[in-house]
């Protein structure tokens, strides 16, 4: 799969977490660059993202992440 139709997939799975069709994700988007993207809603997102993509993150993974694009390079090496 593509960077580009991972990263639409993940926008969409934002605005569904966050309840804001709003929503507009670049790969050097940040939590703070997202209004209620906090701890919680970040659980929310990676639940909801590891169920879409049918994957397991490793906790290691998760706090390696600085913005939207090592999310997306994490979800295409898998």
């Amino acid at each position: 799969m593509e960077h580009n139709e991972i990263l639409a997939k993940v926008q969409e799975i934002f605005r569904d977490v966050l309840d804001n069709d709003d929503i507009v994700l670049s790969p050097q988007t940040t939590a703070d660059d997202v209004e209620d993207w906090d701890s919680l809603s970040h659980i929310q997102l990676i639940v909801a993202i590891e169920k879409e993509f049918k994957i397991k993150f490793t906790s290691k993974e998760i706090l390696s992440w600085a913005n939207v694009s090592e999310m997306i390079e994490c979800i295409a090496s898998k």
